[in-house]
């Protein structure tokens, strides 16, 4: 029955997984290591669920701490991400190669970013507000604030740097 609940419930909110696992992994090997190792910890983590907080908040905590160590303890290629690797994985199959071509930019952009700041720009673009934020990576709602303009404008850069416009 537990299994049941927890893999339908993994099944609803899968999307967080590929976000996670495509922000914090360039390769497709590295891709399915981390993808492992999420499910891994969730099904560890699930028995202590109590419901507390919705399933996708928790779901994304775990999935970003588990990241996190993971990519710590691997020291994995962190500077190997090849400008000239395709990504064939569009997130939505409405999407236009424009469109396409404009998510794998800002993908490579993440990538130079430090893994606080990609947790801070994964939260964002899930709608979360700043109190969110700041409640999921354990900082003040003012300070989730600072660093997520400080991203977007880090991001921007490295964009502008590579001669790339949205």
């Amino acid at each position: 029955m537990v299994e049941k609940e927890f893999t339908t419930r993994i099944q609803q909110h899968k999307g967080i997984l590929y976000k996670v696992v495509r922000l914090y992994a360039d390769h497709p090997e590295d891709r399915e290591d981390l993808q492992q190792e999420i499910m891994i910890q969730l099904w560890k983590s699930y028995p202590f669920f109590k419901g507390e907080s919705a399933f996708s908040s928790w779901m994304y905590r775990v999935a970003l701490n588990t990241a996190l160590t993971f990519f710590k303890k691997e020291k994995r290629r962190s500077d190997s991400f090849s400008t000239s690797e395709t990504t064939p994985e569009p997130v939505h199959e409405e999407y236009s190669d424009t469109q396409d071509q404009q998510l794998q930019i800002f993908y490579r952009a993440l990538h130079e970013v430090n893994p606080i700041e990609k947790a801070l720009m994964l939260y964002f673009m899930e709608g979360l507000s700043h109190r969110e934020i700041g409640i999921q990576l354990g900082i003040s709602e003012g300070n989730a604030r600072v660093k997520l303009n400080r991203t977007k404008e880090k991001l921007q850069q490295i964009i502008k740097k590579y001669n790339y416009e949205f």
